[in-house]
């Protein structure tokens, strides 16, 4: 196996070094064309490392709760919130052995970034080392949007580019930033503007420093609606995220989705087969989303473990243009959670556990999942009203 030096410098270039070999060229087309290149001397980098991300029969683990959302986690398991708690949750995840295999990136959050596991290695290079890519959530979370109807925005803009810059300095190389969007709220055109509008300029400031920036405008599952309304504001949704997008020279191909599966609201009386939410969803991406976009890595949204595999496998069961995978938090980690209880003794089979749901996962990208062997735990929905990281 490759050393985690080796591994890391393969996609961890100094700026200096592009920025060198570019300049020349970046300024014959200055005078050329009087539209900037958002994505500057990073281009070329965020291209291989969209690609990375979206590689065959891999996706990405979501591990980027903030230290409250953690500590809900860990309350769930009868742990106390304390950072001590929050290392060992994460060195059991990260550390998984062959982990690599079925997972290319994992999204940190920022206390992460920075923090070493309880055997003292950094985490970024624990996980380079696996050949998965460190992520890093960039948002400061939602507030209340002004002049809507009860709708909310997502924060942090301000200082974006000098914390991507320090995140690149420290091994990140994608970000995310979620934003949410509210079927029985309206949703609002307002909502619908803002949220568009800021993650356009997010994934503009993102790619100038060298972070392939993940759009996600969830659509929240809350609501009674049946899955055409869904459909019906997902279209319109992505329509704004798109054209915000190529107002701010937002380079696609450098660019990961995350977005949420067309399915019914979660109080619903009508539920949908795998199959109908396949439908639903790849038609939406076939209407709204350029083929030049690498990597559409889904949300579960609060799905159960096993409904979020169904019906990614479903989408895969298809030849689409583009990686199709998932970008899950409480879809890979639930039963992993319950399986450790904050228990020294119960780490190795509480890695297995994740290592069933990755393998689960990554066969569903692939388009061959069976259902064959998962567990009840596996089955049980995930669903919260109004839930917020």
């Amino acid at each position: 196996m490759a050393s985690a030096t080796i591994l890391k410098s393969a996609f961890l270039p100094k700026r200096s070094e592009w920025a060198a070999a570019t300049r020349s060229s970046a300024g014959r087309q200055a005078t050329a064309v009087s539209l900037t290149v958002r994505a500057g001397s990073y281009a070329d980098e965020l291209v291989k490392t969209a690609k990375t991300v979206a590689s065959p029969g891999r996706g990405i683990l979501a591990m980027d709760e903030s230290n409250a959302t953690c500590g809900k986690r860990l309350a769930s398991i009868g742990l106390e919130n304390t950072e001590a708690n929050r290392q060992a949750y994460r060195t059991l995840l990260v550390s998984v052995p062959g982990l690599g295999q079925y997972i290319s990136g994992a999204i940190l959050f920022e206390e992460t970034l920075y923090q070493s596991t309880t055997e003292g290695k950094k985490i970024v290079d624990v996980l380079v080392s696996q050949n998965i890519v460190p992520g890093i959530k960039v948002d400061k979370g939602l507030v209340p949007l002004a002049g809507s109807n009860d709708e909310s925005w997502c924060q942090g803009l301000d200082g974006l580019a000098s914390r991507c810059a320090s995140y690149y300095q420290q091994g990140a190389r994608f970000a995310k930033w979620r934003t949410v969007i509210s079927i029985p709220n309206g949703p609002s055109a307002l909502a619908v503007k803002e949220a568009a509008w800021g993650l356009a300029r997010y994934a503009a400031i993102a790619q100038d420093n060298g972070l392939v920036p993940i759009v996600e405008p969830e659509i929240l599952l809350d609501g009674e609606h049946g899955i055409d309304r869904t459909f019906e504001v997902a279209l319109k949704v992505w329509a704004e995220v798109f054209f915000y997008l190529a107002e701010n020279n937002v380079l696609f191909e450098g660019i990961l989705l995350k977005p949420s599966m067309v399915t019914p609201g979660a109080e619903s009386k009508d539920k949908a087969t795998p199959e109908q939410v396949a439908d639903y969803t790849l038609k939406l991406l076939h209407r709204r989303i350029p083929p030049a976009v690498p990597g559409i890595m889904f949300l579960s949204g609060g799905q159960s473990e096993v409904e979020a595999t169904q019906n990614l496998n479903a989408m895969n069961q298809s030849t689409n243009p583009w990686h199709i995978s998932f970008s899950y938090a409480r879809a890979l980690q639930n039963t992993c959670l319950k399986t450790w209880g904050g228990r020294p003794e119960n780490v190795k089979a509480a890695q297995e556990a994740l290592l069933v749901r990755a393998t689960a996962n990554s066969l569903a990208q692939l388009g061959k999942y069976t259902g064959e062997g998962e567990s009840a735990e596996s089955k049980k929905g995930m669903y919260v009203k109004n839930y917020s990281y």
